[in-house]
């Protein structure tokens, strides 16, 4: 489940008011449940996966997406999985740890790990939140955020997308105050 750290400290946990301290940026949280079953257990739970696999789990949440087009338009997907045996892992996931936007909205369903999306609010004040398996997080086009996996080795999560080439960060060189 979520968790929101706020800037003065604070850690928020419970769902409806992370809710409405993301509300002012557009920032839609949603708990889905996990596909069950032995093999999705597996295939979650395996740091690694091969093209068949990841297209056999994508199969397992394929409703979602179906969902998601009908709702929002996507058009792509595709699954990330990220752990701590990558090699330059860290320089991959660099680029995404400075505040920065995208021109289409960042949608994630994390499958297994965890995973911080960071926010910068109208007044500038920020907030770290914590998103792990059985979240669905959209983070609209134009907000300013960012991403770390902080102390968290590994994730999988299905990226949702209506245009990939919007998808690239546009960086606001702004600090980030909370890592």
């Amino acid at each position: 489940m979520a968790e929101l750290r706020l800037q003065g400290g604070s850690t928020v946990t419970a769902p409806q008011e992370i809710a409405k301290l993301l509300a002012p940026l557009g920032v839609q949280l949603r708990y889905w449940p996990l596909p069950d079953g032995p093999r999705s257990t597996e295939l979650r739970a395996a740091k690694t996966l091969s093209a068949n696999e990841q297209d056999e789990l994508l199969g397992l949440v394929d409703h979602r997406f179906r969902s998601l087009q009908d709702e929002f338009g996507y058009e792509a997907r595709d699954l990330i999985v990220l752990h701590e045996d990558i090699p330059n892992l860290a320089a991959a996931l660099a680029k995404f740890a400075d505040i920065h936007y995208h021109e289409d909205d960042e949608v994630r369903y994390v499958l297994d790990g965890t995973g911080y999306f960071g926010f910068v609010t109208a007044t500038g004040d920020q907030m770290l939140l914590k998103v792990s398996a059985g979240d669905y997080i959209n983070v609209p086009a134009r907000t300013e955020h960012w991403f770390v996996m902080r102390d968290a080795p590994r994730i999988k999560a299905v990226r949702y997308f209506i245009d990939k080439e919007g998808w690239v960060p546009v960086y606001t060189n702004t600090a980030v105050a909370l890592a």
